[in-house]
């Protein structure tokens, strides 16, 4: 029998350091119940098995339900009318086909490869005016100085957010990353701070959806707003604030912990890291490995629309599910020699951007800013060390990634 605690071991922040010895566990079960109900898949094949099966729903938010007010007129007219549209326009990633698919095709008509590989241009001058702001500094904090910033301001150039409203995305980002959590999705405090959140962003965008529809600009939110070709697909107001709103949470919320992990786990592995300044060529393949080693979206969830039968389990219908990508990228019967970091494997068939219907819309932009990143990183930084390891993390165990990265350096190039 396995142990039906060792889920909430992974959530448990004691454990959030260093979770890979109970993904190792789990993979002794490919499947496994634990004693909250939900069924955990923990090897590749399993988890490979499920995002690939039409039978497992990525619609599993609980129904929308707005804290009540006192007012009546608010409570119950207004408040079930709010809590609708929500359901009913969930972003994509918490939605199913064919509503999933039309939405993701117009966020792809605008995110085109030109659009990216202009990011990836601006992305090294980012970062070379990032640490230009610590030259003369014997301390950084990676996260605050450079991991966050760069992302944000990718993200909000891409979908042409003015850049004095950067700032606002920073509160909204982390509070709204808490709906990934599974825990607070039954957290009813939690629960109100994210409805909040959202009204708060969603009437942001509804007022730059407006502005963008009367003077449109070269950006993807202009783009989508004004559907600026025939054949793209149109989406409905609600949709595309939600879609948008996903968008620029997404899009930097992960990539943060992407290039904080990179460079954690190359101070760890200090010939890797000279490596990297020998050849900065080498930064995709670090990039790559990480996301396999150590990658920023460590597990998702999902709901079974009927009874699974996976390695010798019945999923039943209705059932929450897990599915541990980090653990699957980890599975030895995958990777050889899964616990070592070793960006020249071959066969890197990682869970780092989810994968089927689901992979990730941003994942080449994901990878130019933290190739960037890691070779600015590499080339400018004299003498980097760590002055905590390990050091302190974020609250989430879905999202998972330090909350601080404390470097002594001798100085920027």
């Amino acid at each position: 029998m396995s142990d039906g605690t060792l889920f909430e071991q992974v959530k448990d922040p004691k454990n959030r350091a260093d979770p890979y010895p109970l993904f190792a566990r789990l993979r002794e079960h490919p499947v496994s119940r634990q004693d909250d109900g939900t069924y955990v898949a923990s090897t590749h094949a399993a988890v490979s098995s499920l995002l690939h099966d039409p039978r497992v729903s990525s619609q599993n938010l609980p129904p929308a339900d707005r804290p009540k007010t006192g007012n009546p007129l608010r409570d119950f007219v207004e408040k079930p009318i709010r809590d609708w549209i929500v359901d009913t326009h969930r972003p994509f990633i918490f939605r199913d086909p064919p509503q999933h698919d039309t939405l993701r095709a117009a966020v792809m008509h605008q995110f085109t490869r030109e659009r990216v590989m202009a990011m990836r241009g601006r992305s090294h001058e980012l970062v070379d005016e990032l640490l230009a702001k610590c030259c003369g500094t014997k301390e950084i904090d990676l996260v605050d100085d450079l991991s966050y910033p760069l992302p944000v301001t990718v993200i909000c150039e891409l979908f042409g957010i003015p850049h004095e409203d950067e700032p606002k995305f920073h509160g909204w980002a982390t509070q709204l990353a808490t709906a990934l959590e599974p825990d607070s999705l039954h957290d009813d405090e939690n629960r109100a701070k994210n409805s909040a959140t959202f009204d708060e962003i969603s009437a942001y965008m509804a007022d730059l959806i407006k502005r963008k529809r009367r003077d449109p600009q070269d950006d993807m939110l202009s783009g989508l707003a004004n559907k600026d070709a025939p054949e793209a697909p149109r989406m409905g107001d609600y949709d595309l604030i939600a879609t948008s709103v996903l968008m620029l949470v997404a899009g930097h919320e992960t990539t943060v912990n992407l290039i904080t992990n990179a460079m954690l786990t190359l101070l760890r592995h200090p010939d890797e890291m000279q490596q990297l300044r020998d050849g900065l060529c080498r930064a995709p393949r670090i990039v790559e490995e990480v996301q396999r080693y150590d990658p920023p979206v460590q597990f998702r969830t999902r709901r079974a629309l009927a009874d699974i039968e996976l390695a010798g389990i019945t999923i039943p219908e209705g059932a929450d599910i897990a599915l541990l990508l980090a653990s699957g990228s980890r599975d030895p019967a995958v990777f050889p020699d899964a616990d070592r970091f070793d960006p020249d494997r071959g066969d890197n068939r990682h869970f780092g951007f989810g994968g089927s219907l689901h992979y990730c819309v941003g994942a080449p932009l994901a990878r130019f800013e933290a190739e960037a990143a890691l070779q600015a990183l590499a080339r400018r930084l004299i003498n980097p060390r760590l002055v905590e390891d390990p050091p302190p993390y974020r609250p989430g165990s879905a999202l998972r990634g330090p909350k601080r990265l404390r470097l002594a350096i001798d100085g920027i190039r």
